[in-house]
């Protein structure tokens, strides 16, 4: 783990970044600069804006690649239903927009022309959960997992940080199917030090080993739930920490493991906790008969106010504070 500090003294170097300096790059920076080098050995991928080029940072695979870049203004509806056209004539496109637009202003062809169809189109949705924070709560988007998972054959990932969003963009180039990548707006805390470690769509991430109370979090809850993990080991509490990047399909095997080896669950995400990645662990706690209790970590059934990111995440309890709390709580009630 590294601190917010130590990120930012190494972003102060004036290191000319790359795609493999990811733990400096936000997100979205990450994606654009994957998108490049993945155009460069694949001539079939192509990639989708809606007037947002530079926001999504997509605009890099447009200077290196014009002739495959397709900019629809602000007409998502109109740019989902051309990447599911471009598919069908076997081209590999990459739809990005902000989240809020991707999950509901474009819901009903993201739902029809490429789940239905089944068809190989990305979207990659950023700017998600509260990540625009001050630009208001219509800009925030809370709603997007319980939406998108509810999609027949849509794959839905949210990774942790940058690293693995570098890993996430070149799997889903060789995955059959629709996907929905999640990320955020600017600045995320790297949960990884480096890339040496196994991604696989729909196979969860043990970022620590604990027997008394599981953590499974996804996106920038992860790096929290890792820190917060590292405060309770300090009063005695063993914590393992489980990144659920790929919250359809859910990796079943790691939330049988955590509900036969540790006392409780909490999760932890940037979203309501209704349908999100809380709804998903519970129905699969349900469907085993898990013997343990659950507790949900994000937006309890409301609309965010609008701050900063950071004191969102604190408010909504999904910061290291909010989640060592929930930690502390859970352990008296052991």
């Amino acid at each position: 783990m590294r601190s917010t500090e130590e990120v930012f003294v190494t972003m102060g170097t004036g290191f000319t970044y790359t795609v493999y300096d990811l733990t400096k790059l936000t997100q979205a920076e990450t994606y654009g600069k994957t998108l490049v080098e993945l155009g460069k050995r694949n001539p079939n991928i192509v990639v989708l804006s809606a007037d947002l080029g530079k926001s999504t940072k997509s605009a890099e695979f447009a200077e290196a690649f014009p002739d495959r870049f397709f900019n629809f203004g602000i007409a998502e509806q109109n740019m989902l239903g051309a990447a599911a056209g471009l598919a069908l004539c076997g081209k590999i496109p990459f739809a990005s927009t902000f989240g809020v637009f991707a999950s509901m202003r474009a819901g009903e062809q993201m739902r029809t022309d490429i789940a239905y169809t089944n068809l190989n189109v990305r979207v990659v949705a950023t700017h998600s959960g509260l990540s625009f924070g001050q630009a208001g709560t219509t800009h925030h988007c809370t709603e997007d997992i319980a939406i998108v998972r509810s999609m027949a054959n849509m794959t839905v990932i949210v990774p942790a940080d940058s690293i693995e969003t570098s890993k996430v963009v070149e799997a889903s180039s060789e995955h059959q199917g629709p996907i929905y990548i999640r990320i955020g707006r600017g600045f995320e805390p790297p949960a990884y030090l480096d890339e040496n470690y196994e991604y696989k769509i729909g196979k969860a991430v043990t970022m620590k080993e604990g027997t008394d109370v599981t953590v499974i979090a996804c996106g920038v809850a992860v790096q929290a739930a890792c820190e917060a993990a590292d405060e309770a080991g300090e009063e005695g509490i063993s914590v393992r920490v489980i990144n659920m990047h790929t919250i359809k399909p859910i990796d079943r095997d790691a939330i049988v493991s955590a509900s036969g080896e540790t006392k409780h669950i909490i999760t932890a995400e940037e979203h309501n906790i209704i349908g999100g990645l809380g709804g998903a662990v519970a129905e699969v706690m349900a469907e085993i008969g898990a013997g343990i209790k659950l507790t949900r970590l994000g937006l309890p059934d409301c609309y965010s106010v609008i701050g900063y990111p950071e004191e969102l995440y604190g408010r909504y309890r999904i910061d290291t504070d909010g989640i060592l709390d929930t930690i502390l709580q859970v352990k008296e009630q052991l």
